[in-house]
């Protein structure tokens, strides 16, 4: 998960990603676009970059399609402006959304979207949980639900920020880029530092929130388009790769909490025909792994 850097222990976590659904929209919608070329095996400079982002197309409306969304989810919630993104202050507000009766006495779950903007699925879960479910959940749970962390990328659908930068690498303690630390190997981004300063100012960085819940989707385009734009902005040759089929989740092996995972499993085999699995895999670093319960 993003917030990797909570104490073991205290918070767990799953990354729950999945292809149903709006893999078709978003694969269509993006295509195999030009990816700039510094030379052979040589990163992205300033003008590369450039390049790439005038080159992004806006594809649909962060404020349609999430920010009104929002608005009538005031009368009951908490709907709270945490930052902005400095390209745009009035086209791409940061918000999230929690509980108006938050207890100190009562568990605190975080539930992440949109981190990587063109993964639909997250952005419209959240909004629709906060729609349908999340007011039982809140009886018991002081929830806060970010349901698009990344706006710029989710209306040009894309993985990165306008600055070509993985979101989701960049969630570093104090934005600092921690040695051996290679799954977040990205200092500080816009987005990742407005939202933990938001966790910050509710308390969540000392270990406050119980879980943390992070939506993801994974595309065909992450094979077509993002990793080959990621070997190319990083200097070093594409090997192509697999994409996972169906539904699974991802966990923090410090503090894994398998049961909880198997339930999830569970739950999502009652509405659709699935098998089952769980493996361990390195994550980029010999102290962490990721474990990896899917149905196919």
């Amino acid at each position: 998960a993003a917030f990797a850097d909570l104490p073991p222990g205290r918070c767990f976590s799953a990354t729950m990603r999945t292809l149903v659904g709006t893999a078709a929209l978003t694969t269509a919608a993006v295509g195999r676009s030009t990816i700039p070329s510094a030379g052979a095996l040589k990163p992205w400079g300033a003008s590369e970059r450039d390049e790439w982002r005038t080159s992004r197309k806006v594809v649909r409306s962060y404020r349609e399609e999430v920010l009104t969304k929002l608005e009538p989810l005031a009368e009951r919630w908490e709907v709270e402006k945490y930052g902005a993104l400095s390209q745009d202050p009035e086209r791409f507000p940061l918000y999230s959304v929690r509980s108006r009766r938050w207890e100190a006495s009562r568990p605190s779950v975080l539930i992440t979207g949109g981190v990587h903007g063109y993964e639909t699925s997250g952005v419209q879960g959240a909004l629709l949980f906060l729609q349908s479910a999340a007011a039982a959940y809140s009886e018991s749970f002081n929830l806060l639900v970010v349901p698009c962390v990344s706006p710029w990328g989710y209306e040009t659908i894309q993985r990165w920020n306008a600055q070509a930068v993985d979101p989701n690498r960049s969630f570093n303690p104090r934005g600092e880029v921690v040695a051996g630390r290679s799954f977040n190997p990205e200092a500080a981004t816009e987005e990742s530092a407005a939202l933990l300063s938001h966790l910050e100012a509710l308390g969540g960085r000392d270990g406050r929130f119980l879980c943390h819940i992070d939506l993801h989707e994974t595309t065909d385009t992450d094979e077509s388009e993002f990793r080959p734009a990621k070997a190319a902005r990083d200097g070093v040759a594409f090997e192509p790769g697999t994409i996972p089929d169906g539904f699974y989740l991802v966990a923090d092996v410090t503090n894994p909490r398998l049961d909880w995972h198997a339930a999830i499993i569970d739950a999502v085999r009652r509405r659709t025909h699935a098998r089952a699995e769980v493996r361990a895999a390195p994550r980029h670093t010999s102290s962490r792994e990721q474990v990896r319960r899917g149905t196919h």
